[in-house]
């Protein structure tokens, strides 16, 4: 059997799999088997807690989308994690030392019973996005596949970014211009796309089409992504509230020079097993 944890942050759901005390080795179809929420369990992403090789960390951390492809991190995930490693007595920190493929995390949990993450710097270089734009800008034209143009932010939360401004985030063009974007040719590795909507310097409303999994109700990454790229704009303030179909997330980003900080909730919905038999017919 197959040990498992449902989680979400914010209503973006993951299965959360201990794979440090069983062993876990899953194909890209056994984990599409996983995610489809009528034969399988359903999530928006998958996340393995692993042992790390590494002596100044407590943990690895990796994460797949619901489409069978891994992805170097996730926001919402990440608080997930923490509050799933705690729960489950694999450690008894405060604050964890986390590795991912983008580098070291270190979530934090509050006594509010949130978690707190430094989700590291924001990357601007379009080739380390990556994105291929010939230099860095604020903000870029994109040309989309039915002639049309968006203005969009690029930025790296460990997972590439493209943030668009709108005027209403209830009427945005989420499902039409989200996979265009997500697919343009000059994001090699696919992108995520945020549409943002500012509400105030201090307060936005969030809406993200997620690559490999579509719109969620929350993207922590995205997040982040949209209040640094609404900063360079000199459109929003340093310290800022996200609101998302799912709920609230703080973000703030002091100055340049430092790390991106996420606080939101952490959520366990259930524990389940499911028959390795189950998992191998697919």
């Amino acid at each position: 059997m197959l040990k498992f944890s449902k989680m979400h942050g914010l209503g973006n759901d993951f299965v959360v799999i201990d794979a440090i005390n069983q062993q876990v080795e899953l194909s890209s179809e056994q984990i599409l088997f996983l995610a489809d929420r009528q034969r399988g369990i359903g999530f928006d992403q998958l996340l393995l807690v692993e042992r790390t090789s590494r002596s100044d960390v407590d943990f690895r951390y990796r994460i797949f989308n619901a489409d069978g492809s891994e992805v170097a991190q996730c926001g919402n995930g990440a608080r997930c994690f923490a509050r799933f490693v705690r729960d489950k007595k694999l450690t008894a920190k405060d604050t964890i030392a986390v590795e991912t493929a983008s580098g070291i995390i270190f979530p934090s949990l509050l006594d509010s019973g949130d978690v707190k993450v430094d989700m590291g710097l924001p990357i601007f270089n379009p080739w380390d996005i990556p994105f291929d734009w010939s230099e860095q800008a604020i903000t870029y034209e994109l040309v989309l596949a039915d002639g049309a143009t968006a203005i969009i932010g690029a930025v790296s939360m460990g997972n590439p970014h493209a943030v668009i401004v709108v005027d209403n985030i209830a009427h945005a063009d989420v499902a039409g211009i989200g996979p265009q974007i997500e697919s343009h040719i000059q994001f090699p590795e696919r992108v995520n796309v945020g549409f943002m909507d500012v509400v105030d310097p201090s307060h936005i409303k969030l809406r993200v089409y997620e690559r490999g999994a579509g719109e969620t109700e929350a993207c922590g990454t995205g997040a982040c992504a949209a209040v640094v790229s609404g900063i360079q704009r000199g459109l929003l303030a340093r310290d800022v509230k996200v609101d998302l179909p799912g709920g609230r997330l703080l973000i703030s980003w002091p100055d340049d020079a430092s790390s991106v900080w996420m606080t939101g909730s952490a959520t366990q919905v259930f524990d389940g097993e499911i028959a390795w038999a189950t998992i191998n017919k697919q």
